[in-house]
């Protein structure tokens, strides 16, 4: 009886942290191309050794562009590099429910935006808002989060 109420109580303590976690960034989310509708990539959102969190494409999704494409348009480091396993977000810090002041790269045309991540529907969903200067001048794709 003792063990039961133990265990029940254990598991009471535990759904809070899981709610917390599932209105975060943090978890792997399933890209949708805002102008087709179809999944793109799987990318992994998780925590930096600053505080901040990051994002890498951890699976392509649509290989219309080969199975291993490479970041043709990106400068510096990134450039020719392979976009699976490419970090494409990062320094980004809780703002309230949002999560800004960090950096996007669009991989198809290597440009780098300012960015805000935004949990929506209980935490199945992620709006992804990247843009230059103000927020109002971008564009905003919805991640589906993907199952454990």
């Amino acid at each position: 009886m003792i063990r039961s109420l133990l265990a029940l109580f254990a598991l009471l303590c535990l759904l809070p942290l899981n709610a917390l976690a599932q209105n975060t960034p943090l978890g792997r989310w399933r890209s949708i191309d805002d102008a087709t509708g179809k999944p793109k990539a799987v990318i992994e959102v998780s925590q930096a050794g600053n505080g901040t969190l990051s994002a890498k494409i951890v699976q392509l999704i649509d290989t219309s562009d080969g199975p291993n494409p490479l970041c043709d348009d990106c400068s510096g480091a990134r450039h020719n590099q392979p976009i699976l396993g490419m970090t494409i977000a990062w320094g980004l810090k809780p703002q309230g429910k949002v999560w800004g002041g960090g950096r996007i790269l669009d991989p198809e045309n290597g440009k780098e935006y300012s960015v805000k991540m935004t949990p929506i529907a209980g935490g199945k969903k992620l709006e992804v808002r990247g843009f230059l200067g103000l927020a109002l001048l971008g564009r905003t794709q919805t991640w589906l989060r993907e199952s454990p």
